[in-house]
């Protein structure tokens, strides 16, 4: 009996993808991890994957004590004028406080703050521009325990 396979392709190892954006066929491959430490505790991380042949990053949050289901299949998304970003609140407590974002080099960002209320962020030069929030990049932090 032969078993069916759907979807994949095989060159020899990791996961293979196309990405619209680009003429990349990826072939992602885990790349590394930035863990976010809270009082000296590790409170969650961002896993990173990056295609070995364009050198993209695809990133994703774990946060301990959460265990849901993402809505899509697959390596999350970036378009090629983003960047992976921790995004930190300092009005917020423990694992509530960060969140992993897709910033642009100038823009501004929706934020879900403290009692639910949503605020914009100014990111100029992809630093968020704010007394309250703050936010660093991944690709500088891979392999890194970051202290919130």
């Amino acid at each position: 009996m032969m078993m069916q396979e759907l979807n994949i392709t095989n060159n020899g190892g990791g996961n293979m993808s196309l990405d619209e954006e680009s003429s990349c066929n990826h072939e992602i491959v885990y790349f590394g991890v930035t863990n976010l430490n809270y009082e000296r505790r590790t409170i969650g991380s961002v896993d990173t994957w990056r295609c070995v042949k364009c050198k993209k990053i695809f990133c994703e949050e774990k946060q301990l004590g959460i265990e849901s289901i993402v809505d899509y299949v697959g390596m999350p998304k970036i378009s090629p004028d983003q960047k992976w970003a921790v995004l930190l609140c300092n009005l917020k407590k423990h694992k509530d406080k960060w969140k992993l974002v897709k910033i642009k080099q100038d823009d501004e960002i929706q934020h879900e703050c403290v009692d639910e209320k949503v605020i914009k962020l100014r990111v100029k030069d992809f630093k968020i521009e704010d007394d309250k929030h703050w936010n660093f990049l991944i690709e500088t932090s891979i392999n890194k325990a970051v202290e919130i």
